[in-house]
């Protein structure tokens, strides 16, 4: 069996939005699922709106996710000279031919047909003239002026163009560059490339690419089209819908697993599974299992995805990710037993990172900041000797196990005569400066006896103060 040779051509226009980053994993998990074989190739020809910068954040968009190359980056503005090579094949073997009309004449001619009912197209002037190279010449190609060219697209199905319908297309313009559909044709035939995953707002250019395959006599690759993803409102994706850079996803706190999670979904399925780790993606891919409908993108169902990948990802994978967002907030975390204990208190309670950092701040603070309205109501003078009794039987725990705990907050209650309730709202203040946080008896184990003890002192102190 032939090995499956997939690739991903983006343009250096901008970032990689969600439907790229989409056809680039379709791509990358067919090749990956073949023991096949994934090239990236950056189509920067367009000079005037490629850029470095885009191609950087195209790069790091990728290695965010995780989907890597096998071949490349080639860039097409570099392979010029090949795409000129088979253009003169093509004017020699007589597939191609020179023409001196004038863009305006061109216009007119469109204009023309358009007012008689037709296609707005070029009406062959000079197909038969045999022109010469001239400096003012664009090379167009000869399409056949009957019969048809069917795309057997692999997710669509066949879809069949009358060739009467295309005109003869440019494939290099009068400055000599060569255009989109000829350059994107040999760059897959020189690279081997047997299988074109692509959106469908490239459908229409692939009759004119199998007409190019053909006149230079190469065998055509497998095409699949996929559908559009749309917001919710069923409109094309647009900011408001959420269509950011992906790397703006990195930012907000989404994982890339769970990421790429939700991008495959909007167009493929293995019956009602939902979750999928990356193994199993891959182990699972194929094309045959993408729909024809459009993916509908919804941040909440991302969200919730999200959420459930922390659940499901090792608190020590997840500290890679959590420690430099700790950095930003001016905490310096290090790898370890600490930060996996505190990853464990809040991963079942944070839908991201970025909320998984922030919930974290107190078990790195050596002074906790009470919030106004939690001390306000809870660290009063009720709240005194409950502290002052509990710190005093933490301290005299050989380990603060939740048995253990559970004792020294039962002798509490039982001197007080107070309910656990009214106990552990005051403690929670006192440990986090938050009226919410992950269990009482987690935060405690998380950070230790001589933590605890101080920021119950801490707490009597500020009581004290206030009276």
């Amino acid at each position: 069996m032939e090995k499956i040779i997939t690739r991903f051509p983006p343009s250096p226009s901008g970032y990689l939005h969600v439907g790229g980053a989409r056809t680039a994993l379709f791509n990358w998990l067919h090749a990956r699922h073949t023991g096949g074989k994934f090239i990236l190739r950056i189509e920067d020809t367009d000079t005037e709106r490629s850029t470095q910068a885009s191609v950087d954040a195209i790069l790091e968009a990728l290695e965010w996710l995780g989907i890597d190359w096998d071949e490349g980056p080639y860039f097409q503005s570099k392979r010029v000279d090949i795409h000129k090579g088979y253009i003169q094949k093509m004017l020699e073997s007589g597939h191609a031919y020179y023409c001196t009309c004038s863009p305006e004449k061109v216009d007119a001619m469109r204009k023309e047909a358009t007012a008689k009912g037709g296609k707005p197209r070029y009406d062959g002037t000079c197909r038969e003239k045999g022109l010469p190279r001239t400096d003012n010449a664009v090379v167009r190609f000869k399409t056949p002026v009957a019969g048809t060219t069917i795309v057997e697209d692999v997710i669509k199905g066949n879809i069949v163009f009358q060739n009467s319908e295309l005109d003869d297309f440019i494939i290099q313009r009068s400055d000599g560059m060569p255009i989109y559909n000829l350059a994107v044709v040999v760059d897959d035939i020189t690279m081997n490339i047997n299988t074109v995953i692509r959106g469908d707002d490239h459908v229409n250019n692939t009759p004119k690419q199998i007409l190019l395959y053909k006149a230079l006599g190469e065998p055509l690759p497998a095409f699949g089209h996929v559908p559009m993803v749309l917001g919710k409102d069923r409109t094309r994706l647009s900011k408001r819908h959420g269509a950011m850079s992906v790397t703006a996803y990195r930012d907000m706190g989404y994982l890339p697993d769970a990421f790429i999670n939700y991008l495959v979904r909007l167009g493929w399925s293995f019956g009602d599974q939902e979750f999928f780790t990356r193994n199993e993606l891959i182990e699972k891919f194929t094309l045959k299992n993408i729909g024809k409908a459009a993916g509908i993108f919804d941040q909440d169902k991302l969200l919730a995805l999200n959420a459930d990948h922390i659940k499901q990802t090792p608190p020590d994978k997840l500290s890679g990710y959590l420690i430099p967002l700790l950095k930003e907030r001016g905490v310096v975390a290090k790898q370890g037993d600490y930060i996996e204990h505190v990853i464990k208190t809040l991963d079942t309670r944070s839908k991201t990172l970025l909320e998984m950092a922030d919930g974290a701040l107190f078990y790195y603070q050596e002074k906790v900041t009470f919030d106004e309205k939690a001390a306000k109501k809870f660290l009063t003078a009720s709240a005194l000797d409950p502290l002052k009794l509990l710190a005093e039987k933490l301290e005299q725990l050989d380990d603060l196990t939740e048995k253990s705990q559970e004792g020294a907050f039962k002798a509490v209650m039982d001197e007080t005569g107070i309910k656990f309730g009214k106990i552990a709202q005051p403690v929670r203040v006192a440990l986090t400066g938050k009226t919410v946080s992950p269990g009482i008896f987690e935060i405690i184990e998380v950070l230790g006896k001589d933590r605890v003890v101080r920021r119950l002192m801490d707490a009597i102190q500020f009581i004290n103060e206030l009276l």
